[in-house]
């Protein structure tokens, strides 16, 4: 039996976009609030969502970049996945929200995916079976996150805002061809939130092994050895980035050295956008690949799962990649904003 998942008809990225808020909390101001600054820092600081901004403007502005780089009609995006775990309603999907704003509305095929945090790159794969197939020839996944935090609890450290959004195409007018992917889920408990639940619960280093670290590196290894490739085959690595110190660590089990991953390591300066975090990754990485440079990505979800994906790029990155915003101008377009403020900006503070 083949694990590999492969489409029929050859296909790859059309278009790519991410959008970031540009709000920042550091990490520091966290910690001074609950540990007097005795904590350590996970991260450097985390993007913050202004007052208007939610998964669905995220992904809104993530889909217009992605649109301009693939150059072409909202019309003929057959499909619209938004993979998220902070939708703004429990019953009204993001998806028609994100197909009206870009003006792909009503013949299109729309729908919220979940999945933790790899809810956004299960919206890929499954947009790389629609195409693949030929149902369709573009379609768009999107993950996107205003991750929410317990104060004072770990997760408030890194719980950032983010997004990202792909379109699949034909493999002829692709900015990176898909080779292969590979998906890999189990059901282990390390996170989770109860309906009605404002918060939610993990299993602290449960978390890192077995849940992060075993899906990860079986899903990479595994696809690997599908695709007979080794690490050095690959100019890039993207790994699930929940902080620093997860990725690097497993970057470096699978076999890839630094220069492979720290392009794509973002988490330190942004937070773990969540279901957008494998996603935003692959974009900055897009943002400064050479034709023939291979990109590895392995996303984690908590549940848990993780889907490890290949891609080659092509010429046509060169000119596309210019059309829109890079990720590194979101990132660097800053706001530093303190504790107190954080707390209005996420809807912390609760006066009846």
């Amino acid at each position: 039996m083949s694990v590999l998942l492969k489409p029929s008809r050859p296909v790859g990225i059309a278009g790519y976009g991410a959008y970031i808020p540009r709000y920042r909390l550091p990490a520091a101001a966290v910690s001074e609030v609950w540990t007097g600054g005795t904590a350590g820092l996970p991260i450097q600081e985390k993007a913050v969502p202004g007052l208007d901004e939610d998964t669905a403007t995220i992904a809104i502005e993530a889909a217009r970049n992605a649109l301009v780089r693939a150059d072409i009609a909202p019309t003929e995006l057959r499909a619209i996945w938004v993979g998220s775990e902070s939708h703004p309603y429990a019953v009204k999907p993001t998806s028609t929200i994100v197909a009206e704003a870009i003006g792909a509305a009503p013949l299109v095929q729309a729908a919220d995916w979940e999945f933790a945090c790899k809810a956004g790159t299960e919206a890929i794969v499954a947009a790389i079976g629609m195409v693949g197939s030929g149902m369709a020839d573009y379609a768009m996944g999107i993950g996107a996150d205003t991750a929410q935090g317990r104060p004072g609890d770990a997760l408030e450290y890194t719980a950032g805002a983010g997004g990202a959004a792909i379109i699949i195409g034909p493999a002829e007018a692709a900015l990176a061809r898909f080779e292969g992917s590979l998906s890999y889920v189990t059901d282990t408990p390390d996170f989770w939130r109860r309906p009605h639940a404002e918060y939610p619960s993990h299993g602290m280093r449960f978390t890192g092994e077995p849940a992060y670290f075993h899906h990860i590196l079986s899903a990479g290894q595994m696809l690997l050895e599908a695709l007979d490739r080794k690490p050095a085959d690959y100019r890039y690595v993207v790994l699930h980035q929940p902080n620093v110190k997860f990725p690097t660590r497993a970057a470096r089990k699978l076999g890839f050295k630094p220069e492979q991953w720290e392009a794509g390591l973002l988490v330190g300066r942004i937070g773990n956008t969540y279901s957008g975090a494998s996603l935003v990754g692959l974009t900055a990485v897009l943002d400064v690949a050479e034709p023939g440079d291979r990109i590895l990505v392995v996303s984690f979800g908590s549940g848990a799962g993780s889907d490890a994906m290949s891609f080659e790029v092509t010429e046509r990155i060169r000119d596309r990649r210019l059309l829109a915003p890079a990720t590194e101008d979101y990132i660097a377009r800053r706001t530093p904003i303190d504790y107190a403020t954080y707390l209005r900006y996420r809807g912390k503070l609760k006066m009846k």
